[in-house]
């Protein structure tokens, strides 16, 4: 199943990515509206269209580049089929459906996570909702960047201990789906830039996810980088793929060291494993 998602996917990566290496004036009369037939839930969608369209998707416009690529992501939950809305440069317009793979999310228990941190006093919850709200505002941003569109590497090399999606029971309390990937390494770890972009966040002491770390890959894509035991990236920093950003820890709510990546489409989040099988 995994070989035909991605197959599914490139389908509508590789025509954005050859676009970017061909001649401006040939990709001022390419006409072709390119997506993926069907994408899995969590998938991170390039699609190309007409430079100078409009597009719409999930009641959002979309950021189109200068050679007609667009980017949107699939949520956990997404159902389908998926409606893309292209209103060309001449005129025509064009609607795009695309179909949802459903995926199975088993249930990974976490036991012995401090229970403040699974049932929060008052304080403590105000605290949380807060520093959630800040990391939610820095997701918002819309830059003209398309430092998405690069392969994406691993920040860390190690073992895979959680997986996004997979529902999570926190000392036998159920919890939400895992909003991202976690990958076990020491702490100590230095951290790299998994692509190119700029710190939208960071922040050494969230009460959840302990040392946590935001970075902007334009178009409303993004990574985060959670109970990190150092940040070596300040706001406003521009970083390149593979330089060093921080250092793996054990901060927040965490039972050991790792690192937590996640990655977003605006709020919606998307699976990092799918990103970096695009190469």
């Amino acid at each position: 199943m995994r070989a035909l998602l991605l197959g599914s996917v490139l389908a509508g990566a590789l025509p954005v990515l050859l676009s970017a290496a061909a001649p401006v004036e040939a990709q001022a009369t390419d006409s072709r509206v390119v997506f993926p037939a069907s994408a899995s839930q969590g998938a991170m969608v390039i699609g190309k269209v007409p430079a100078g369209s409009s597009v719409r998707y999930a009641g959002r416009s979309l950021r189109v580049s200068g050679y007609g690529s667009v980017v949107f992501g699939i949520g956990r939950d997404e159902q389908g089929p998926l409606q893309v809305e292209v209103q060309r440069p001449d005129g025509g317009s064009e609607r795009v459906a695309i179909a949802v793979t459903p995926r199975d999310w088993p249930v990974e228990r976490v036991n012995g996570v401090p229970p403040k941190t699974v049932n929060p006093p008052p304080a403590i919850a105000e605290r949380i909702k807060r520093e959630q709200a800040q990391v939610t505002a820095a997701r918002a941003r819309d830059d003209n960047r398309a430092d998405f569109a690069q392969p994406f590497v691993w920040p860390v090399q190690g073992r895979i201990s959680g997986r996004f999606g997979n529902a999570r029971v926190y000392n036998g309390q159920p919890g939400s789906g895992h909003s991202g990937m976690d990958i076990a390494v020491p702490t100590g770890t230095p951290v790299k830039a998994p692509a190119a972009g700029v710190v939208t966040f960071a922040a050494p002491d969230l009460y959840l996810t302990g040392g946590t770390l935001l970075l902007d890959h334009g178009f409303g894509v993004s990574s985060n980088f959670l109970h990190l035991s150092r940040i070596d990236v300040k706001v406003g920093d521009r970083v390149e793929q593979g330089q060093v950003i921080a250092a793996v820890g054990a901060t927040g709510r965490a039972t050991g060291p790792h690192l937590h990546w996640g990655m977003n489409w605006f709020d919606t989040r998307i699976d990092p494993l799918l990103v970096l099988e695009r190469r």
